[in-house]
């Protein structure tokens, strides 16, 4: 599907939007009530990433397909590991057998796991033998995705003895990892995180539990960029927002103080109002907590003609697609000046902006939505439109209730 997309009839947008529960929580509850029956899980995420994670936790032997879910690749290799009388061979998309498994495969391999690699080392598909695992202790690099750390954590009470995982090196992500170990307290796991020491205690039962999901700060992160590329005035709310959020994108709230977008916290949601036109012609932010809402960020900059450097983006490079290398293609086509190495993202102020670009988006859900705000400045083609139903199936539909211009292109 290929959208074309079109300035609405006036920049001066009023609205309420509500947003389904965090991808990201949903799937780590999703992955505990597998554990633990007793979970009762409300506002759920509908992205195909959860339901793919739902499904695929439910199969005991044969083959699991989880498509382009990173996290559900993650996730469920850690947890048909531990599961006796478990085989399966978890796979997924032809972009998933080029991500990187191995430093998980490792870690669990130490543990006692029974994981083979059915193709190149290193990489997807995976043969998995679920076993129990009777060791505790184990050490990642602390430099990785989160969701290599948070697959253990998420698994470790219901081993036999707990889990103890050193960390190595200088840990990113931070806030994921505590929302994992935030959800496990919950829960009533006890646990601990102190250095670069976690420590999780085993718990084979517990009582019966409502866990409830936040809404997802990543998709705020969309309309934040939209309020910021609209008239001070521009005003949408958003639910269901708390502010003592598990969620490291919930940064966002501050971030965009820089671009002249207040964020009033009611009772369940959020108002994002602009209240005043950015101050700065570059901006600099370190992302290595939030890497997810990177495009989010670049694509506002450029629609205000503001440059920026953004650092800490290690973990983009292999995300469903390379997302900086990404980036720096479609900004070029719409005129940006824009340099990336393997971690970072420089992009020079500009003041023009080329009208009708295709924007390719590389079966990544995130270039899609990224880049939809720009149709408040020019308009743009969204080309696989439908990309975003990985983590936000409304998001179009949503966007219309803005009065955005969206119609389908051939």
């Amino acid at each position: 599907m290929k959208l074309h997309l079109s300035p609405p009839p006036s920049n001066l947008l009023q609205s309420a939007i509500k947003i389904t529960g965090s991808k990201s929580e949903s799937n780590r509850l999703l992955l505990l009530k597998a554990l633990y029956p007793n979970i009762e899980i409300k506002n759920i995420s509908n992205s195909d990433d959860a339901q793919v994670m739902e499904k695929g936790i439910a199969i005991s032997k044969g083959e699991v397909d989880i498509h382009h879910a990173g996290t559900a690749m993650r996730f469920l290799t850690t947890y048909f590991s531990s599961q006796e009388g478990k085989e399966v061979v978890l796979t997924g998309s032809k972009r998933m057998t080029e991500r990187p498994i191995g430093v998980l495969v490792d870690a669990l391999t130490a543990l006692g796991a029974d994981i083979t690699y059915t193709n190149n080392i290193g990489y997807p598909p995976l043969h998995i033998k679920g076993k129990k695992l009777h060791k505790k202790n184990v050490s990642l690099p602390a430099n990785i995705s989160s969701q290599y750390i948070s697959s253990l954590l998420l698994t470790a009470p219901s081993l036999e003895n707990g889990l103890e995982l050193e960390l190595v090196g200088k840990i990113t992500s931070v806030p994921y990892i505590k929302m994992t170990l935030a959800l496990l307290s919950q829960i009533g796991v006890e646990n601990s995180f102190e250095g670069n020491t976690i420590k999780v205690a085993s718990k084979q039962t517990i009582p019966a539990t409502t866990m409830v999901v936040e809404s997802d700060w990543s998709s705020a992160s969309y309309f934040y960029s939209i309020v910021a590329l609209g008239e001070v005035g521009t005003s949408i709310k958003l639910s269901a927002y708390k502010k003592d959020s598990l969620q490291g994108d919930s940064v966002l709230a501050e971030i965009y103080t820089e671009f002249g977008v207040e964020t009033t916290f009611g009772e369940h949601h959020i108002v994002l109002k602009k209240i005043k036109s950015e101050q700065q012609t570059k901006l600099q932010f370190n992302l290595g907590n939030a890497p997810d809402i990177a495009q989010t960020i670049a694509v506002t900059c450029f629609g205000l003609g503001l440059g920026c450097h953004l650092t800490g983006l290690h973990t983009l490079k292999i995300k469903e697609t390379d997302r900086l290398e990404a980036l720096q293609v479609e900004l070029s086509k719409l005129g940006a000046t824009i340099v990336v190495t393997n971690d970072s993202l420089t992009l020079e102020p500009s003041n023009s902006i080329n009208k009708d670009i295709a924007i390719d988006t590389y079966n990544d859900h995130r270039m899609g939505m990224a880049f939809a705000p720009l149709a408040l400045k020019t308009s743009l083609f969204i080309n696989d439109a439908g990309v975003v139903s990985k983590s936000y199936p409304d998001f179009w539909t949503d966007l219309k209730q803005l009065q955005f211009n969206i119609i389908e292109a051939s």
